[in-house]
């Protein structure tokens, strides 16, 4: 006997919504979107044409497909058509592929997403998910949707800068010697300006020019012949200037491009080659990508942004003014790894903002081993003598402060140091284990005592117990996050262009991420969920396992013995036999 089936018969269409589950994620999607203020939407607001499909909906369906890890147009399109879910969300409307792929890059977007992530934490917070004490800082690199090999490298484009520079300039001399071209007006004899190199072509044409109609109006075939060969020359040097105009016009966007970088993509101009750990052809090559920052509580993506230079040391600054700008108020603790601790990074924070680095350097760890605290050319380990100012070497020798020093970084930060100079290293035995300074040198020892500040208040705080206990969950709470989003969403490669583009897609793609573990977290509190009593009922059996699985352990350890009689052991009560 068979349950009743009949593909012949009429059945009346029913609401979607009685066919989804009772806490189905597309619940958590409709929820978020709708929190929204009204006024987040006034942009798409159009007063001609056809009328637009609502963006809440928009936002609802592309959130949705995202959380099952379809990131795709074409394929979204394809949702609408076969997901319950979906259907129920976009309430029966199909877009097509092309709405939902100019919708997701739209510039309003941004607005919508950012919404998304203030009320998503509004709502942590008053379910109390998360105890805003702290938040916790890290980047990661995810591949761009470009080339692999369509590079521009910056020293690249300097070095054939330089060559061309020197070209125009000798070949506009070899002009003026040759006297083809009167001299023009200059701005600087170190190299020919664009409008320069425009006013020489124009000056070549002219003599063209001027030989053409005088080889039309000659009848002598060797004086035409004769005015053909001059010409020639003139002619060369024209297309070699066309040539320098249009690489020095090239060369200056290429400088444009680059900014602070030191390369871009030519499919994706806004994205950086970096050094991934996904290499594709595992050999250290460079791939063009982004380099994504977040910030984390109850591994929760709660703020983000999207950075071009592959080092997160310049990237900390500005995403802190990000997260204040955008998302929500600094707490009082500021967490992250020693890739983000700098001189410039620590004053930002304690200074300008008022708050708690809890963020280690470079040598931090390194600091803390026997073989660094016993080392005696370790310069930290010399001894000081504040009333004299002076640093004592291994040899019993003193350095004597010298002079003061300063340093100016690339990106115009200036750091100041104390340089001491040793009385004599000429005839220490001593000196090849110190020093690498020249013959004749004495060896020399720059302090930033800012720095040496900075460092002692790190390591003061991440010795308190409640500050290191913060600091401890850093590695818990943050690279979940990242886990998550490209081993359980399988979102490992961006699929839009332009930085504007990609940072919308990356606030759905941690939206996603934040929706499914909420869900989840939802389903696993839930008292009505068997799933959960399930669990309930396996962490009270927990201790009996492990028991067993001791035991097992320990016989099946023990060497077995066939001539001899079976033993029995005994534990707490529980025996286990074997022969």
């Amino acid at each position: 006997m068979f349950k009743h089936y009949n593909m012949n018969q009429v059945v009346l269409p029913i609401d979607m919504e009685m066919k989804l589950q009772k806490n189905d994620i597309a619940y958590a999607v409709n929820e978020l979107t709708e929190s929204i203020p009204e006024e987040a939407f006034a942009g798409f607001l159009r007063a001609t044409g056809c009328p637009a499909y609502h963006p809440r909906m928009m936002v609802k369906i592309i959130l949705c497909a995202y959380t099952q890890s379809v990131f795709s147009g074409r394929k979204i399109e394809g949702l609408l058509k076969d997901s319950v879910r979906m259907m129920w969300l976009a309430q029966g409307y199909e877009p097509s592929y092309r709405t939902i792929n100019r919708f997701r890059v739209h510039p309003e977007v941004k607005e919508l997403l950012r919404q998304c992530f203030v009320q998503f934490r509004c709502k942590l917070v008053e379910e109390k998910q998360i105890e805003e004490a702290a938040i916790f800082i890290d980047g990661t690199k995810l591949e761009a949707n470009a080339n692999k090999y369509t590079f521009v490298w910056k020293k690249s484009v300097e070095r054939y800068s330089a060559g061309l520079v020197e070209r125009s300039n000798r070949m506009y001399a070899e002009l003026l010697e040759k006297e083809i071209i009167p001299e023009i007006e200059r701005e600087s004899s170190e190299e020919l300006s664009e409008q320069e190199l425009a006013s020489v072509i124009e000056n070549l044409n002219e003599t063209v020019q001027s030989y053409d109609k005088k080889i039309e109006l000659s009848e002598d075939t060797a004086a035409r012949k004769e005015l053909r060969s001059e010409r020639k020359e003139p002619k060369q040097y024209r297309k070699h200037f066309q040539d320098f105009l249009q690489r020095k016009k090239k060369y200056r966007a290429d400088m444009e491009l680059f900014g602070i970088r030191n390369s871009y993509s030519k499919t994706d101009p806004d994205a950086t080659f970096m050094r991934m750990k996904d290499d594709h052809m595992k050999n250290g090559q460079l791939k063009a990508g982004y380099n994504v920052q977040l910030a984390t509580e109850g591994q929760y993506a709660l703020a983000y942004d999207i950075f071009p230079n592959p080092t997160d040391t310049r990237t900390f600054i500005p995403f802190l003014d990000t997260i204040e700008k955008n998302f929500f108020e600094l707490p009082e603790y500021i967490v992250a790894e020693a890739g983000y601790g700098s001189e410039q990074n620590y004053m930002d924070v304690v200074e300008n903002r008022g708050r708690t680095p809890l963020i280690t350097y470079n040598q931090y760890r390194k600091e803390k081993k026997k073989k660094v605290k016993e080392d005696p050319f370790n310069t930290a380990n010399w001894a000081y003598d504040a009333e004299a100012d002076t640093f004592t070497c291994p040899n019993g020798r003193r350095l004597w402060f010298s002079h003061l020093s300063t340093r100016k970084d690339k990106y115009g930060f200036t750091r100041h140091f104390k340089a001491y100079e040793c009385e004599e290293c000429s005839d220490c035995p001593l000196r090849a284990q110190c020093t690498k300074a020249k013959e004749g040198n004495n060896r020399r020892l720059y302090i930033n005592e800012t720095w040496e500040h900075q460092k002692a208040y790190i390591r003061e705080k991440l010795s308190e117990e409640k500050t290191g206990e913060i600091y401890g969950k850093r590695k818990i709470d943050v690279e979940p996050v990242f886990g998550f989003l490209k081993a359980n969403l399988s979102f490992t490669r961006f699929s839009v262009r332009g930085n504007e583009k990609v940072k919308n897609e990356m606030g759905f793609a941690f939206m996603a991420v934040n929706l499914r573990k909420y869900t989840a977290m939802s389903n696993n509190l839930n008292p009505d969920n068997p799933k959960s009593e399930d669990k309930k009922a396996f962490d009270h059996q927990k201790p009996v396992i492990k028991c067993f699985f001791f035991h097992f352990r320990l016989v099946m350890s023990q060497p077995l013995f066939y001539s001899q009689k079976p033993t029995n052991r005994t534990c707490e009560g529980a025996s286990l036999k074997h022969k």
